[in-house]
């Protein structure tokens, strides 16, 4: 028996066991790399930028650096000319987005202000929010998406970057592709903010020599 002109029924049952065991055992630590439950739950900043958001990530991670050595490289985030998103340049680009990641700071782009514009390809983000050095949050110019970071201090010479996207997902479609966009994602958002990190402590270093 097949389900619909072309696909067999044990592949259609093996995809709807794969997706509902990812749901189950994967999707919340997928959602939630390195993110503390405090974290997780709190209210940060850029929340209201999107309230009723249909679904949310909040990815972290500890950094060797205080807040004003990690706030420069996402001041200047976003396709080249800009410091681009210090991820996998070449995936990035695959998708003709235009992401040349620097390792130093642009001193161009050191004071953002709302209502700048960042392209990423077919999503057109507004920055809204911009309280140095503790956060910076966009806004997708459809409503549809916002991307915040919040840097928080914590002691001497540590910090903490969280990065939270909230989604809406009006369409059943848009709903369907976050099952593989939450994964491929996370490998994005991980080297991201690892890569963040690591410039923000050779900063830090710098600075202190």
């Amino acid at each position: 028996m097949r389900i619909g002109p072309s696909v067999p029924r044990g592949a259609a049952l093996l995809v709807v066991g794969a997706a509902l065991c990812y749901r189950a055992f994967l999707r919340q630590r997928v959602l939630t790399w390195g993110a503390r439950p405090d974290e997780i739950g709190a209210r940060l900043p850029g929340d209201d930028l999107l309230v009723d958001a249909d679904a949310q990530t909040t990815r972290a991670t500890s950094v060797a650096a205080q807040p004003s050595d990690v706030f420069p490289w996402l001041a200047q985030m976003g396709p080249s000319p800009r410091g681009g998103a210090y991820t996998y340049d070449w995936i990035e680009n695959l998708f003709g987005l235009g992401m040349h990641s620097v390792d130093h700071v642009l001193e161009q782009y050191q004071h953002p202000e709302p209502g700048e514009v960042i392209e990423f390809g077919a999503n057109r983000m507004v920055l809204e929010l911009v309280d140095p050095p503790h956060a910076i949050a966009w806004r997708s110019s459809d409503g549809n998406w916002s991307w915040a970071f919040a840097i928080r201090e914590e002691g001497p010479g540590r910090s903490r970057l969280i990065s939270r996207n909230r989604f809406r997902l009006p369409r059943l479609i848009d709903r369907c592709g976050m099952v593989p966009m939450e994964p491929g994602s996370l490998v994005m958002e991980r080297k991201m903010l690892t890569e963040i990190g690591a410039r923000a402590e050779r900063l830090a270093r710098s600075r202190s020599v």
